[in-house]
């Protein structure tokens, strides 16, 4: 630490927003709580003064700022900070907290209780600490399971380094979010002014030439590879760098259903679809890059295909179980892994490179048929088949530069395959559980302000939403989205695995499928009205292109839009 000029008056709240100035952070998101005065104090008095802080964000729900910084670091990939209220706040936010450490988002998550509960010297902290808020063993014990890292600040003095470390520690591999508890009493106790060094970014680790070329030697040897990834597209220049490795070396690429991000482009002839399956007994040798459940279950072992991991973090500490049959591991950064691998597609048997091309280009050729055949079918079907809608916002976002944040379920594998994603960030699943998609998509339109941000989401995941809070987010900070709602009226997942696990059970016979319908909720795009956002309900096929051309002019004009198609399964 360094030793300043204590500003008069200096304390806790003033720790806090030195240290995360000195972390880098752009945001902070907070889910308010009586804690946070001495923050909101310092930040009040840096504004009229013209010092620097971090923007503040206003947020109604612990989801909306959580969800927010995990859309914001999916694109800047950087720690921000989050504030949210003592433990109940902690586990309001949990879940999304849960899927930014799934998502391998960077950020500090910070909460606070009370330590003297009234019985020490100085300010009073409030009698809700005594009475409901305090959690034996403190909220940092609470959030172990779901963070890269929990602890709690001791003393003031310590409090911006203690920020700063759990940036740092947010930021390396595998990145997650950091939590920091910090008492109140931390919080108002006078500050001598040290603060933290300013925070760089972690420095890359490299396979060495000893461990890259031999797989190489793997790979020239090999007659049908195949790569398949999940997340080679959420590392920094990992999309550029996969489309490199597998065009120099001709190799398809599977997106399996696991895959949460854009890794390569879909229209590209050496993208392999999204099943594994047909490479298990083909494929003699499988490039795992990023790629942290590839089989499933995972017990089912490929016939005889080497196996090689490429992944700075193979092993995810995080993951409950996990299999991946790995015959060589190269762990340094990903990027830089596939470019070193690309720069030694030398010496290559053209014959066999040539006749592994031709056939990838065939299969590509009969996915892009076959896409093509369902979606001409579903033109012609009664009622709005959702290929159809997904199709459509491929055809309207076509050349618009789109991201596209998806929370679908039942719909998650037609919006891959029709909506056919093929630029770097430019598609991203929620993790970690529904409820968390607006949030997340008002956090990557805050970090992508000039690119149309498309939200496609289930009736059953919008209806787990913080709804109002989000749109109020969507308003308060002029980031207008464009939610297309899969309507269908049912929680389709759950009854389909009710009639799997049960096919000639009582509900079978009755009809009484509990748990799964929807068509008591009113119209949802409703909801949007009483924040002036353009709303529109659609059942018919030709009302459909129209609907949602008028929606994307309303966002393109600062509006968010909200599409409601009543899909017919």
């Amino acid at each position: 630490m360094t030793d300043t000029n204590n500003t008069p008056g200096a304390d806790g709240g003033d720790a806090v927003v030195s240290a995360f100035n000195a972390v880098g952070a752009d945001y902070i998101f907070c889910s308010s709580g009586s804690e946070w005065a001495p923050v909101w104090e310092s930040l009040a008095r840096r504004h009229r003064d013209g010092e620097p802080a971090p923007e503040y964000l206003d947020l109604t729900h612990e989801t909306v700022a959580v969800g927010m910084a995990t859309g914001y670091g999916l694109v800047k990939r950087r720690p921000q900070g989050v504030l949210l209220h003592a433990a109940p706040g902690l586990l309001q936010g949990s879940m999304a907290v849960h899927g930014a450490l799934l998502a391998g988002v960077p950020m500090v998550v910070t909460s606070s209780e009370s330590t003297t509960y009234g019985d020490g010297p100085g300010q009073d902290p409030g009698g809700q600490w005594y009475r409901n808020l305090s959690i034996v063993g403190g909220p940092h014990q609470i959030a172990q399971p779901f963070t890269k890292w929990s602890n709690e600040a001791a003393s003031v003095h310590t409090l911006p380094t203690m920020i700063a470390r759990a940036a740092e520690l947010s930021w390396r591999a595998p990145a997650g979010p950091a939590y920091l508890n910090i008492p109140l009493e931390i919080l108002l106790e006078d500050w001598d002014g040290r603060e933290a060094k300013p925070i760089v970014p972690p420095g890359s680790t490299h396979s060495s030439p000893e461990e890259v070329d031999p797989v190489a030697q793997l790979i020239r040897e090999a007659v049908n590879p195949v790569i398949v990834t999940e997340t080679a597209g959420r590392e920094a220049g990992g999309f550029e760098a996969l489309v490199a490795f597998a065009e120099a070396w001709n190799i398809p690429v599977v997106e399996p259903d696991s895959a949460v991000c854009g890794n390569f482009p879909r229209t590209h002839p050496l993208h392999a679809g999204s099943d594994i399956g047909p490479w298990m007994d083909e494929a003699d040798l499988i490039l795992l890059v990023n790629c942290r459940a590839p089989f499933y279950p995972p017990s089912r072992r490929p016939s005889k295909a080497t196996i090689v991991v490429i992944d700075e973090v193979p092993q995810r500490p995080h993951v409950v179980y996990q299999v991946l049959f790995a015959d060589k591991y190269l762990e340094g950064n990903v990027a830089n892994t596939l470019r070193q691998l690309a720069k030694r597609a030398k010496d290559l048997d053209v014959a066999v490179v040539t006749a592994r091309r031709a056939a990838q280009e065939e299969r590509h050729a009969d996915e892009q048929a076959a896409i093509a055949a369902v979606e001409a079918k579903a033109a012609q079907a009664e009622g709005i088949d959702p290929v159809l809608v997904a199709a459509t916002l491929r055809g309207l976002l076509d050349g618009q530069d789109a991201i596209v944040v998806d929370e679908t379920i039942t719909h998650s594998r037609v919006v891959k395959r029709h909506v056919q994603t093929s630029d770097p960030d430019s598609y991203f699943y929620v993790q970690g559980g529904l409820g968390q998609g607006m949030a997340v998509a008002l956090g990557v339109k805050l970090a992508a302000k000039e690119r149309p941000v498309v939200l496609t989401i289930g009736d059953g995941a919008f209806t787990y939403n913080p709804v109002i809070q989000s749109y109020d987010a969507s308003n308060a900070y002029e980031l207008p989205l464009l939610i297309v709602v899969f309507n269908n009226r049912v929680y389709k997942s759950m009854n389909l695995n009710h009639r799997r696990f049960y096919p000639e059970g009582a509900a079978a016979e009755t009809g009484e499928w509990l748990g799964t319908d929807l068509h008591r909720l009113p119209r949802l795009a409703q909801f949007a009205e009483p924040f002036g956002m353009h709303t529109e309900t659609v059942d018919a096929p030709d009302a459909l292109a129209p609907a949602l051309e008028r929606a994307l002019k309303a966002v393109a004009e600062g509006t968010t839009a909200v599409v409601d198609v009543l899909v017919t399964r």
